[in-house]
């Protein structure tokens, strides 16, 4: 049998642009891949995936480079990257967008904005959005359309469930739906690699935005506030809020609403009211600005940094208030900070057993965050980042996959919950061999962890 040769744009070591291409978003906890495939085609894919089997290779697949934990990269083997394979193609009168896998969430909301349309996604735009919509994806328009893969209609997947050789399936409700159901939250890099994705989309035109920040003085009163309003407002609005270490002495708060900003004003008076807001901003805007608005551009610079996460399926009692404020007024350096999103509204309508993503209960998302400037500093950031979550794991559940943690021990369970077991079955049907593996992927039913 021929062997399969290797087509794309291919980066070596040797060559001058692998540092550039080798790089991720998170600087820490660095791989050196031999060969970096840029695929430009699904054939390229497909030659990609044959060639690592013939060769016995140790693979990953990567996109939008933001894998906390570097999970899309791999030491001596190969990258099979599908950045570079990203047109949207926007059908109005369906509304519809078919994006193939490479696109990043900057790319894909000024096409759609282009054509009156959009989709619930995340907020930095570099982050790719094929890596987000098989975690789930959680941002600004969350409690109003649910999350984006509560929005995908159908996945276009290289598999390779045998000795044969690879090939692209597509899967929606009616095709291969247990697949469908398993990308709908079951992570990336598990089952195969994405080529594209279908979505519906919704049409947006503006929007109304806010911004509220208080002093350290207020920690305790705000975050009661915000837990108990943010959960229980208007589904048309999802707010954000990140409290800062003491030493920034800051908190901020953030939200949209798809809506007037007259209603938005009135519906923001639980928080203006609590505490001494130092600036409140609200103002109505097209769409497109309220996307760069929330688009921290930190968030898309490479970063020796560590995050982690968690879910509240009910609202913090003031003892875990105050662990959250002893943390923070105890941090490694000014950087640190937890940042926390509404959930709820159309994410809940969906049953946790109706897609991979589990914690359709949760009503908010809590993520620890830490950055430091050189590798002598790593140790205490992480130290900081992992007893926070322990010191809070008594009040909260999980972890988003979105954003994995290595040290967390249970986490099959904590990123999946009960559908961990299932995700392993439909692993068993399309990758029974665990072609695609990393440190924490979803190993086959008959594999053991």
């Amino acid at each position: 049998m021929e062997k399969t040769r290797l087509t794309g744009r291919i980066v070596t070591q040797d060559d001058a642009d692998y540092e550039q291409a080798r790089t991720n978003n998170t600087l820490n906890n660095p791989k050196f891949p031999k060969i970096i495939v840029f695929c430009q085609n699904k054939r390229d894919v497909l030659n990609a995936l044959n060639w690592v089997k013939e060769n016995n290779m140790p693979f990953r697949v990567r996109s939008g480079r933001h894998s906390y934990e570097n999970f899309s990269l791999v030491n001596g083997g190969l990258v099979i990257d599908v950045s570079e394979m990203n047109t949207v193609t926007v059908d109005c009168k369906k509304m519809t967008a078919k994006i193939q896998a490479g696109a990043d969430l900057g790319k894909v909301y000024n096409i759609l904005w282009e054509n009156g349309t959009t989709i619930p996604a995340g907020t930095e735009s570099s982050v790719g959005l094929v890596g987000l919509t098989l975690g789930g994806g959680i941002g600004m328009l969350s409690r109003l359309y649910g999350l984006t893969c509560d929005n995908l209609l159908e996945v276009e997947i290289a598999v390779s469930n045998g000795k044969g050789k690879a090939k692209i399936i597509r899967a929606n409700k009616k095709q291969n739906s247990d697949l469908f159901w398993a990308c709908r939250g079951g992570g990336g890099g598990n089952f195969g690699i994405v080529t594209s994705l279908k979505f519906k989309v919704h049409p947006i035109s503006n929007v109304s935005i806010f911004s509220i920040i208080w002093e350290w003085e207020d920690f305790e009163a705000v975050f009661e506030a915000w837990q108990n309003w943010a959960i229980s407002t208007d589904n048309k609005l999802t707010s954000e809020i990140e409290f800062k270490s003491k030493e920034v002495n800051q908190i901020i708060a953030q939200g949209e609403f798809v809506g007037p900003v007259s209603k938005l004003r009135e519906l923001l008076q639980p928080l203006t009211e609590t505490g001494s807001p130092i600036k409140v901003d609200i103002k109505e805007v097209p769409y497109i600005e309220a996307v760069h608005f929330f688009d921290d551009p930190s968030g898309n610079i490479p970063a020796l940094k560590k995050r982690s996460g968690s879910f509240l399926n009910k609202t913090f009692p003031k003892r875990a208030i105050l662990i959250m404020k002893s943390f923070l007024e105890n941090t490694p350096n000014e950087t640190s900070s937890i940042w926390h999103q509404s959930l709820g509204g159309a994410v809940k309508r969906i049953r946790p057993d109706e897609t991979a993503y589990y914690y359709r209960d949760a009503i908010i998302a809590q993520e620890y965050l830490s950055n430091w400037s050189t590798p002598e500093e790593e140790r205490s950031h992480i130290r900081w980042v992992e007893e926070l979550r322990s010191a809070l794991s008594s009040y909260t559940t999980g972890d988003y996959v979105n954003w994995p943690d290595r040290f967390i021990r249970n986490w099959p369970t904590a990123y999946y919950g009960g559908n961990l077991q299932r995700l392993r079955i439909v692993k068993r049907e399309y990758d029974p061999y665990n072609l695609f593996n990393f440190p924490q992927s979803i190993p086959p039913l008959n594999f053991w962890f």
